[in-house]
């Protein structure tokens, strides 16, 4: 290469999730942006959303494996690669070869392994049954938490909003005739949970 001949800079994208919608996505991206510095890279397009890994069919996830398909993609940045899928280890080995079919470099910033030698399958093979194991593990957890709960004759989710004698109140001013706003701001209750009170399985 000569001394006028330079590097064409990497298409440097990222792809991060995280399992709900209370999850917080900062802390993978500010780890992204530190990590593609260091290499010398600017992360122009980010592709984020908040589901589960135990599935590959994301919307987010769709979009960055065809926009690879096409060719706009060189280098792509993810936190872990149970990102990318946590469903076992042969969607994760898929998605991965796809990636490299297509001349993508996967870089996972936390995960620190070298994908680029002959053990790279068996390395994403213990990375995602591990990652399974421990979905696994907290599906357990919550399955014993709720078994614990309803035997102790409590019932499993997120408290009711409206008590019995608040619904009581509710259908009292429905049956005067207010309509849901003002039954709404009146008990200082959203609208839409008044609405669910007041539903048929309600006995409304």
């Amino acid at each position: 290469m000569s001394v006028e001949e330079k590097t064409p800079p990497a298409h440097a994208q990222a792809y991060c999730r995280v399992s709900s919608r209370a999850q917080d996505l900062g802390m993978q991206r500010r780890a992204i942006e530190r990590a593609a510095a260091a290499r010398g890279d600017t992360v122009t397009t980010w592709y984020a959303e908040k589901m589960s890994g135990k599935t590959i069919a994301r919307p987010e996830l769709e979009r960055v494996r065809a926009a690879a398909r096409a060719g706009d993609v060189r280098r792509l940045y993810v936190f872990k690669y149970d990102r990318l899928c946590r469903s076992g280890v042969r969607d994760l080995l898929n998605v991965m070869e796809e990636f490299r079919s297509c001349g993508v470099e996967v870089i996972a910033v936390a995960d620190v392994v070298d994908l680029s030698g002959p053990a790279a399958e068996m390395i994403l093979a213990a990375l995602a049954f591990a990652a399974r194991l421990e979905r696994q593990a907290i599906n357990d957890r919550i399955a014993a938490a709720r078994d614990r709960v309803e035997a102790e004759g409590r019932s499993w989710g997120r408290p009711r909003r409206m008590d019995e004698s608040t619904v009581k109140k509710a259908k009292a001013m429905r049956q005067q005739g207010r309509t849901l706003r003002e039954i709404a701001v009146a008990l200082k209750i959203p609208r839409s949970t008044i609405g669910q009170a007041l539903s048929e399985k309600h006995g409304v």
